[in-house]
């Protein structure tokens, strides 16, 4: 049969499917299509008569409905033609929603919070706040946010400090905006300690402040609350930066006297370009290095054979001299995906004799597997490589079936040394480790290198560190955010005291600067054998040397 192509098939229009979906909608899903809309229009006006007739027509109000109607209240109160409006409504809706017997959750209390804030009511926001717990809902930072800003406003820092031990305690971590509101209402208290908590908790958690609060941070200082406030003990001052990993101790204030505050800049290799005082590179503290060695060790114990990764953590304990730790694999196979390509054991050892020049003789650890050992081993020009290594104690080679990744990373971390490698350290291995300070311990440790044109190029850990930092003299720099990606033309609070200026600039950390430093070493060696077979020579180092190559923390 052939078909008839001028038959006309009655067109159903766009129009036409509204109309019959509007004819179908229960009084309920009106309402929703219809508050949607006032929702995104922000009509609190509307959204009110909306509501008004719903309740009229008597049509069912669900939780989801109040909830909106609340937002709407909430977000209406920053407008002074809108906010008594908005606080009359809010606080009769929720009353209508208890008396249908509709338990609030998490997203009821926190608008019902920011009414009862807008009223000057912080109390009531905080127990607000405080319900969320026994709602059934997590609380959330945003919960919160009414009582802490209101009782900042409110002058009243002793209900602030309330709110926030509260908000610690439920687990949740406050942000820029709630430390600088408390750290604003300490400072017009004059509370001096408290001050200086909340510019260490900013420190931790923001890298780059804003301007709303740099220029808290400016009054402070330019106030002269904190001129008289001061430690004389320095010397407890110096062994807190070295356990803290530089760019702060967090005793307390260093000196008195009035403080210089200046907008400045930082040169490329750091230095401070108001004070002259050169910032570091800021490494993860002793208890945060512990930790994260223990959490590789541990996940590597549980993926890797036991007794073979219990033998490398024996043996490094005994060998923990090094300061390079090299991934074998990542230089030998870099830049090798052509044709002709292979493992090239001249970039690697091009790797181990730069860093051996560059430290003052003294030898890095390369990690590499056993099945790439044995090959190269069949070369003889390759085998002589590799028994320099071995003689000089500068290999360890990893067992079959093990991942390299969990000996090498693990070895630097717990060395507290550089670690050679271009791996970005993304993938499912790294993923496990979920360290939320992992980033940082990559910028102060990570080497990359390149080979151009044959020659080897180090790109070692930046000289400088974008953070909050604090000297052993006392003096603060703090970087502001930027809004593009030129780095020259950041901006920084230079705060240091009066008194300093006409003093000499030094460096302001005991802890190394990156770059290698030389040193002698013994050329002795004391040969180790291995449950592989393959022999290794100890690599022995001057323990009165004064220097170290950088990314090893010097130890007390």
């Amino acid at each position: 049969m052939v078909q008839n192509l001028n038959t006309k098939i009655p067109n159903q229009t766009p129009s036409m499917d509204n109309k019959k979906r509007k004819k179908a909608q229960t009084p309920e899903a009106k309402f929703q299509f219809e508050l949607n809309s006032c929702s995104k229009s922000k009509d609190l006006s509307a959204a009110i008569s909306l509501y008004d007739d719903a309740v009229s027509a008597k049509t069912r109000i669900n939780q989801h409905h109040f909830n909106a109607l609340l937002y709407l209240c909430s977000n209406s109160v920053n407008d002074a033609s809108l906010k008594d409006t908005a606080l009359h409504h809010g606080f009769r809706i929720f009353d209508h929603m208890t008396s249908l017997g509709i338990n609030p959750n998490e997203a009821t209390l926190t608008a019902l919070a920011r009414l009862a804030a807008a009223k000057s009511d912080a109390e009531h926001a905080f127990e607000l706040a405080k319900a969320v717990g026994n709602s059934g809902s997590a609380p959330r930072l945003r919960t919160f946010d009414p009582a802490l800003f209101g009782f900042c406003e409110l002058g009243d820092s002793d209900k602030a400090y309330e709110v926030e031990e509260y908000v610690n305690s439920s687990g949740v971590m406050l942000e820029e905006p709630q430390l600088a509101a408390l750290l604003k209402v300490s400072a017009k208290k004059g509370n001096a300690d408290k001050v200086y908590e909340y510019l260490h908790k900013l420190r931790s958690s923001v890298r780059c402040v804003s301007e709303t609060t740099a220029s808290v941070i400016e009054e402070w200082f330019r106030t002269g609350n904190g001129s008289e406030v001061g430690l004389e003990d320095l010397g407890r001052v110096k062994e807190a930066i070295l356990r803290n990993g530089g760019g702060w101790h967090g005793q307390g204030w260093v000196g008195k006297g009035d403080w210089l505050v200046r907008r400045t800049s930082v040169s490329a290799e750091g230095r401070c370009c108001g004070c002259s005082q050169q910032l570091v590179c800021v490494d993860i503290n002793d208890e945060e290095t512990d930790k994260f060695a223990r959490s590789v060790a541990n996940l590597a114990l549980e993926r890797e054979v036991k007794a073979n990764f219990s033998e490398f953590q024996g043996w490094l304990e005994e060998h923990a001299c090094y300061d390079a730790i090299v991934d074998g694999a990542n230089v030998g196979l870099y830049q090798q995906n052509f044709a002709d390509g292979g493992f090239s054991i001249s970039q690697l050892d091009d790797v181990v004799k730069e860093l051996y020049i560059q430290s003052g003789k003294k030898w890095p650890l390369v990690i590499l597997h056993n099945k790439r050992i044995r090959g190269l081993m069949d070369n003889p020009s390759s085998r002589k490589v590799v028994e320099e290594w071995m003689n000089n104690g500068a290999l360890y080679t990893t067992p079959t079936g093990s991942n390299d990744d969990w000996y090498w990373l693990y070895a630097a971390v717990k060395l507290r040394c550089l670690l050679v490698t271009n791996d970005e350290m993304r993938d499912h291995i790294f993923e496990l480790i979920g360290s939320n300070f992992f980033n940082q311990w990559k910028e102060r440790h990570q080497v990359h290198y390149t080979f151009v044109k044959g020659n080897l190029k180090f790109q070692m850990p930046p000289s400088y560190s974008l953070v909050i930092q604090e000297s052993e003299k006392g003096s603060w720099h703090v970087p502001l955010a930027l809004d593009t990606s030129d780095e020259t033309s950041r901006t920084w609070l230079c705060i240091t005291r009066q008194y300093a200026q006409d003093a000499e600039a030094t460096t302001c950390n005991s802890v190394d600067t990156p770059i290698l430093n030389h040193h002698n070493t013994k050329d002795d060696k004391e040969p180790q054998e291995f449950s592989n077979g393959v022999s290794i020579m100890d690599s022995q180092v001057d323990e009165n040397s004064a220097t170290s190559l950088t990314g090893k923390r010097k130890e007390r």
